[in-house]
């Protein structure tokens, strides 16, 4: 009887350590965020936060030790611009604006500047660095004529598949890199405030990447009057000016808030100072 009784002792020791060691579940987080989406290119090259749109998304986080946090995320917001909004002449003749939903999908590291546990009053707060690599999903559009119109099935600046110059494709990759701050609530629960700028490879976000316009009858022949029209919508209707910069890509930012919480109990991670 008094073997059973450490053996039983000796199980419940040994169950009762493996659930306070760091798990699966212990290091685990998810979260839910809100904030803006803005967008920097041939439309808008210097201001920040300039017809930012509320967007939204979710987190998850897996914390390998008080210092370092493999994360994936997900967000959906729009962008847009307008050149008449612009301070310059020449831009504010040219008369270009587009908006574009995107949804993205990412993942990579977060590295924090100093150690974080959630509950632990020696380690509640840090800042934290983001890099990750991801896909998104654009599909730049412009009024005209009252309605919303994709531009992308257009070829605005003559592309077709038919000549060997195929259109861009709405599936791109970027890559996110921000900073950002969090805060522990306890032992579940943490705030986070972050800022990311997203390096794209493509110079299509706003259907803008062509330094001159292409010749109207040319682009007439292959992709219509529509494609004429909304290819060069200049105040002045002069053919050669500039269209936009070949030389760089487009970016866009989110910027916003966020609240985690651990999926389950045990230990934290460990500290690695």
């Amino acid at each position: 009887m008094r073997l059973l009784k450490h053996i039983a002792f000796l199980l419940f020791f040994a169950q009762y350590s493996l659930a306070q060691q760091p798990n699966f579940f212990s290091r685990s987080e998810i979260g839910f965020t809100a904030g803006t989406t803005f967008y920097l290119g041939d439309l808008n090259q210097f201001k920040p936060f300039y017809q930012s749109n509320l967007a939204g998304g979710f987190m998850y986080r897996f914390n390998v030790h008080s210092r370092m946090t493999l994360r994936f995320t997900g967000i959906y917001g729009k962008v847009e611009a307008y050149d008449r909004d612009a301070s310059q002449p020449l831009l504010v003749n040219r008369n270009l604006s587009f908006e574009s939903p995107i949804t993205e999908l990412a993942g990579g590291i977060e590295f924090h500047y100093f150690p974080f546990q959630f509950g632990n009053k020696r380690y509640k707060g840090t800042s934290y660095m983001i890099t990750q690599i991801g896909v998104f999903q654009m599909n730049p559009q412009t009024e005209y004529n009252g309605e919303l119109v994709e531009l992308q099935p257009i070829g605005t600046e003559g592309q077709n598949e038919n000549t060997g110059n195929a259109n861009y494709s709405k599936y791109q990759i970027c890559v996110p890199l921000g900073l950002g701050l969090k805060l522990s609530m306890g032992k579940y629960f943490s705030f986070n405030m972050e800022i990311a700028i997203r390096k794209t490879f493509t110079d299509y976000l706003d259907d803008v990447g062509r330094d001159t316009y292409y010749d109207p009858a040319a682009l007439l022949a292959l992709n219509g009057e529509e494609a004429v029209a909304l290819s060069n919508r200049s105040l002045d209707g002069n053919v050669m000016g500039r269209r936009g910069n070949s030389s760089n890509k487009d970016w866009y930012v989110y910027c916003g808030g966020m609240i985690t919480f651990r999926l389950g109990k045990g230990n934290n991670c460990p500290v690695i100072r």
